[in-house]
Parts: C-alpha cells; structure tokens; sequence
C-alpha cells in the first residue's frame, strides 16, 4: 500500500473519529440549545417570562414530579415531560439564580410520593398494573406561598410558558392584587333549582380567583370594599345610588375598573331562577348610568350590533345544516387593537348581541377601540332576540350601514363626576375598560371542559379568557404577564377558505329558502285541494292531488341535486386552493434553489471563459 493510501485512510479514519467526538460532546455540551425558526418564535422565552424571572428579589423553588418508570410505554408523554424540563431549566437560566428547579421522581410507596398527594398533584392510573402517572409541578418560596400546577396535559402545551410564567409571578408577590367583583349573574357557580344541585363556576371565575384575590360586592351595598386594587362590574343592575357614587368617586380616584354591559345577557336568569320562564320575559340589559352619561360614553342598552362578516356557525335543529348567526361573532385579530397589550397577540374573541359604545361630541375622554365589528354589520332591537326561531331572518331585517362598531374600549383622560355634591370633587383622571358584553364570559363561547384520566381540563377555543385576565392585569399595571399569555394561541384563520366557505353558504341559503318555499306553496295548495273535495275518505288522493304531489317530488328531486352540485363545487374549490397551496410549498423553494445554482454555474462559466480569453 503507498504511503498516498495511508494518508487518505488515516484521514478518513481522523474524520470519522472527530465526527463521533462532536456527536457525544454536542450531546452533552449543547443540551436544550436550539434555533428558534418558528415564525411567532414558539419555542423561545418571551420577553415577559425573561423580565418576571430577573424581577424576582427572593428565591422561588419548582418541583417538576414526574413518574418515570410508570411512564416507561408512554413515549409521547415522555417527549412532553422532556419539553417541560427544558423550559424549566431555560427559565433557571435566565434568573440570575432567583429560580431554582428540582426534578421528583414519585415512585409508588415512596416519601416522594406521599409528598406529591399532599400537595394535591393528580395521579393518572397508567398500564396494565394500575401504576400511578405524576406529570405535576410545586412552587414555593421563603413566606410559605404554594402554586401547584397538579397535572400537566399535553393538550395544553401551548400554554405552558405561560402557567410557569404565572406560577413565577405569583410566588414573587407577597400579596395577590385584591379585586372586587360585582355581578349580576351566577359566575360563581350558585344552585340550580331544578336539579337541586351546585353548579359549577364559570371557567373565568376560577382564573380570576386564581390570579387574584377576590372581594365580592354585593349590588345591594352602599360602597365599596376598603383597599381593592381594581373593580370589575358585569352585568351591573339595580345598584342604589350610594353605591353608584362610591364607584364613581374610586373611579375618580384613580381606581381602575372594568365593565361588562349587554343589551341582552343570555346568562341573566332573571328575577326568580326557580322559574325558567321568567328569564325569557324578564328585561335582561344593563348599563352603568349615570356614570356613562356623565363621561359621555354612549351605549343603547336595548339594541345590538348585527355582523354578517363576522358571524359564527350555529346549529340551530338537529338535523339541519348549520347557519351563520349574525348576532353570535367571533372577532378575529384583524379587528382588534394591535397596539394594546390587552388585544395585541389575542386570535378571536366570541361575543354575543354585543351593544356599540362611542362618544358623545362634547366627551373630553379618548376612546381607544378594542375590539370592533366588520363593515358588514348594523344594529337591531334587542327584543328580536328573545324568540328568535331562524337567525338567517336578521340578515334580511338589519340594515348594513357600511361602518364598524366599537365592541369593546378603553377610556382616559380627564372626566367629570356624576355625583359631585355627594363625592366633594368635580372631575378626575380616569382609566376605564368598557365590554358591551357580558356573554363572552359564559363558558360555552369559549372554553370545553374535557376530561383526561378523571382529570377536568379546561380546553378554550376562543381567546376570551386570555382577554379578561389581560385586561386585569393592564389595569393593575402588569404588562409582563400579558406578553406570555397572549402567546398561548398559534393558529391562524385561512381567510381565502373562509371566503369560499361564506360564498358557498349564501347561495345554498338561497337555495334551500327556495325548497322551502316550495314546500310551503305544495302544502298549501295539497290543504286547499282537501277541503274542495269535501269527500268522507280523505284518505283517497284525486288525481289532481297524485300529480301535484309528483311535481312537488321531482322538484325536490331537482333542489337536491342543486344543493348537492353547489356542496361539490365548493369541496372542488377548497381543493384546488389547497392544491395550489401545497405545490407552491413544495416547489417553490427546490425551483428557487434550482435557478440559483443555474445561475452559479452560468456566473462560473462566464468567469472562466474571460480567463481563457485572456
């Protein structure tokens, strides 16, 4: 063998050699480092999560417990539990020691274990023997504070940073902001009296009790709670006038609030919730007068905002096909404010007969809009709701006037008081959050309950949770905590499909009102034939009555095959974008790489031939 070959298998043997080093030292050396390419950068530690971990003054403790041999056959949740580890020690990272993090392993019988239920961690029953499966996080610090995330799911992955960024923030407080809540409707849970059983709190009750610390306001009270750092109204009706005052003089004050009205709350159960009926008769809108007067805010608590271009699917007989509601929207990002911490990374937000706020001409406040309709959208009486039988009839009846709709809104700036004998000063600075909604807070408009091994998890569809609690936050002054949760929501409307999809069901609406009409006229004349007849059996059809019923099953016949044909053409369509999509996908960047290489090589050939021409 010449001494040419044992250089260059010496050399490949070196390179092998140093390609197996860098492998075991990128392992051990570079564990958890990685490249965020994501586009809304998912995987990296927002800005928010950095400044709560350097902001903490004494040290917090996290214990991740995580069963590891019950997980053995649990790939997926394996993977998971490897994610949570490496954020968690990305966290410790970045707190300049502030944040220390423990990983527990809670075997059975063990005192790790007997810690875990102590603390309250769920166990899930896991393989054939039954063993219990921890996935389950404790916080504390040095005051004797405990968080406990009891189980983690998967599902919920994409609001992780944001429960250990609020575990964080909690335990850095030695005290929670206390909030007083006043309402109108059974957020809290209360008893139904038809089953004659406890209902649940709603879901947005649980996150702020989680978050803060509650002072409940009773609306027969005379004045407010000594002390409290916000105040939230929703749905306020029949406040006395003592306690109206006291409101306006906290507002005056510097006291921040924010207001939920409606021209109609579906969750309102009226004056007696013993009788289910009363609800539907009972008046069931709410305003904060004087106080909006005196501020000259203009809400008309009896009439809501219609928005075809926004409205949601609905199913209103099972059986039947779902329709557009024009007075159930989801407000998309592209209706809401960018630029405030509250709205700025939110997805959609569902409301329901939500009213229009603006300004009066002499208001000396800013309006900053929140959230708006479309310009598809106008306002109708609230009363058309109460027995409404087909939401395909408000799309006929309201007048779409071009504009958009102010939904939700932020007040400053300098306002007079609407009690000023009674408060002894006349104006003040104001800070003010206005929701002319109160059915955004209701569970089945944003958030499923689902049930993972016995355990309830709360899975939101809709990001109205998110802006409740940043709305809380803003007013208290935290935007740190808004940047993280805001993150919790990835996914983006495809907005071409969408419009396939809303072309596509106005004109199978059109066509189905056709059959219905239809139906409704062979009806009609099939009664009409009956009573001429006058026969005793009416059980014989005449001939007359035979071919007008065969007319009627051969247009049907027809209406079906039109509905078919137009559900077909708009699956075609759907398709054919997709298609598109994915080849430009796909192609587009081997095409891209192709002509630059092409051109490469034609640059090294022009080069080349000016050398030899030299």
């Amino acid at each position: 063998m010449t001494m040419k070959n044992w250089y260059s298998g010496g050399a490949l043997i070196l390179l092998a050699v140093l390609f197996l080093a860098l492998t075991m030292l990128s392992g051990t050396l570079l564990t958890g480092a990685r490249i965020d390419l994501t586009e809304n950068r998912l995987y990296t530690l927002s800005d928010g999560t950095v400044n709560l971990l350097r902001a903490i003054e004494e040290p917090i403790t996290l214990e991740f417990y995580f069963s590891e041999d019950a997980s053995s056959e649990l790939p997926q949740v394996r993977n998971f539990a490897r994610r949570v580890q490496e954020l968690l020690d990305e966290m410790t990272r970045r707190s300049n020691g502030g944040l220390q993090v423990r990983r527990v392993d809670p075997r059975p019988f063990s005192e790790e274990e007997d810690q875990a239920a102590r603390f309250g961690l769920e166990s899930v029953p896991v393989g054939r023997t039954g063993d219990n499966l921890y996935l389950g996080i404790v916080g504390t610090n040095l005051l004797d504070g405990v968080e406990v995330l009891p189980f983690i799911s998967p599902a919920r992955e994409a609001f992780l940073e944001y429960e250990l960024a609020r575990m964080v923030y909690v335990l850095s407080r030695p005290e929670r902001p206390r909030v007083g809540l006043l309402t109108g409707l059974p957020m809290d849970g209360g008893f139904d009296m038809q089953t004659g059983q406890r209902r649940e709190p709603w879901a947005i009750h649980d996150q702020i009790d989680q978050m803060f610390e509650i002072e409940r306001v009773s609306r027969s009270a005379t004045e407010l709670p000594q002390g409290i750092d916000a105040l939230v109204l929703v749905h306020p009706r029949e406040i006395g006038e003592d306690l109206l005052a006291d409101i306006d003089r906290f507002v005056l004050a510097g006291g921040r609030l924010l207001v939920f009205v409606d021209p109609l709350a579906e969750a309102d159960p009226g004056p007696d919730p013993s009788d289910p009926m009363g609800a539907l008769t009972a008046d069931r809108h709410s305003s904060l007068e004087p106080l909006f007067s005196s501020w000259g805010l203009v809400f008309e608590s009896e009439r809501f905002v219609a928005d075809m271009g926004q409205a949601l699917q609905v199913s209103t007989q099972q059986g039947r096909s779902t329709v557009r509601h024009p007075a159930i929207i989801g407000v998309t990002r592209a209706r809401m404010n960018p630029d405030d911490v509250t709205t700025g990374e939110l997805d959609s937000v569902n409301l329901a007969s939500a009213g229009a706020l603006s300004l009066s001409e002499d208001s000396g406040l800013s309006l900053e809009p929140l959230l708006w309709s479309s310009m598809q959208s106008g306002q109708l009486d609230a009363e058309r709701l109460r027995f409404l039988g087909d939401p395909t009839e408000l799309a006929a009846e309201m007048a779409v006037t071009g504009n958009s709709y102010v939904l939700a809104a932020r007040l400053t700036g300098p306002a007079p008081s609407a009690f000023p004998e009674s408060n002894g000063n006349e104006s003040g600075e104001i800070n003010v959050i206005v929701v002319a909604d109160t059915d955004l807070l209701s569970d089945r408009f944003w958030v499923q309950r689902q049930r993972f091994f016995g355990t309830v998890l709360l899975e939101p569809f809709a990001s109205n949770g998110d802006f409740v609690i940043n709305a809380i936050d803003n007013l208290l002054g935290n935007a740190d905590l808004i940047s993280v949760r805001s993150r919790g929501v990835s996914s983006r409307p495809f907005d071409l499909v969408e419009a396939l999809r809303r072309e596509a069901e106005q004109r199978l609406r059109a066509t189905e009102q056709r059959l219905e009409a239809e139906l409704a006229e062979t009806e009609r004349r099939l009664n009409d034939l009956q009573q001429a007849r006058g026969d005793a059996d009416l059980t014989v059809l005449s001939a007359e009555q035979e071919a007008e019923i065969d007319r009627f099953m051969e247009q049907r016949i027809d209406i079906r095959r039109q509905l078919r044909q137009v559900r077909r053409d708009l699956d075609q369509d759907i398709e054919a974008l997709g298609t598109r999509v994915k080849m430009i996908n796909i192609a587009l960047m081997p095409a891209l790489v192709t002509l630059f290489a092409l051109w490469l090589g034609w640059q090294r050939r022009q080069r080349m031939r000016k050398s030899r021409g030299q």
